[in-house]
């Protein structure tokens, strides 16, 4: 399950009802689906194969395809970060600057752990920590960043409207050209 932890304080919020209700008032979804369905080498694995990639994300289709209807995704696919990917401190630094996209940014953990961190609507930073079955779905323009927990590890299905609209936008203020 989920958690969150404020950057000022060190408050956390552990409890499963209140980490959604919480997430809700920064109109970020938060669902919990279930991973038991996987083959423990699909979970595991860090090295998928596009087929592999295609088996996990039709695990989910059910999931995908009803949280797509409700806010207007169109399209998805499998990001795997592991001590196995190459340049991943060099990928790690670019999350961990403070960006924002013109889309939502959903987020399906399929095994491993990371931290998205989001600048709240009362200008305070909070962690959302995550574990394999979270989903979060970050409003378009929510200024964050991401990092790998300690098992530097993680598989996610990303769902998106366009890959196009999950850019990174570094600057606050920017404008995206059209």
């Amino acid at each position: 399950m989920a958690y969150i932890t404020f950057l000022d304080t060190k408050q956390q919020i552990v409890k499963g009802n209140e980490v959604k209700e919480f997430l809700s008032t920064q109109d970020v979804i938060y669902e919990k689906w279930s991973v038991d369905r996987l083959d423990e080498n699909l979970k595991k694995n860090y090295s998928l194969t596009a087929e592999e990639k295609q088996q996990i994300i039709e695990a989910f289709r059910a999931e995908i395809d009803d949280l797509s209807a409700r806010r207007g995704y169109k399209t998805e696919d499998i990001v795997v970060l592991s001590d196995a990917t190459p340049n991943l401190d060099a990928l790690l630094d670019k999350f961990k600057e403070e960006h924002h996209h013109t889309d939502d940014e959903v987020r399906f953990c399929v095994d491993g752990h990371g931290i998205f961190t989001l600048k709240g609507k009362d200008g305070r930073y909070f962690d959302i920590v995550m574990e394999p079955g979270d989903l979060i779905s970050v409003p378009a323009y929510t200024r964050h960043w991401f990092t790998l927990c300690e098992d530097r590890k993680i598989k996610c299905i990303r769902i998106f409207v366009t890959p196009a609209g999950w850019e990174a936008i570094y600057e606050e203020n920017e404008v995206p050209a059209n």
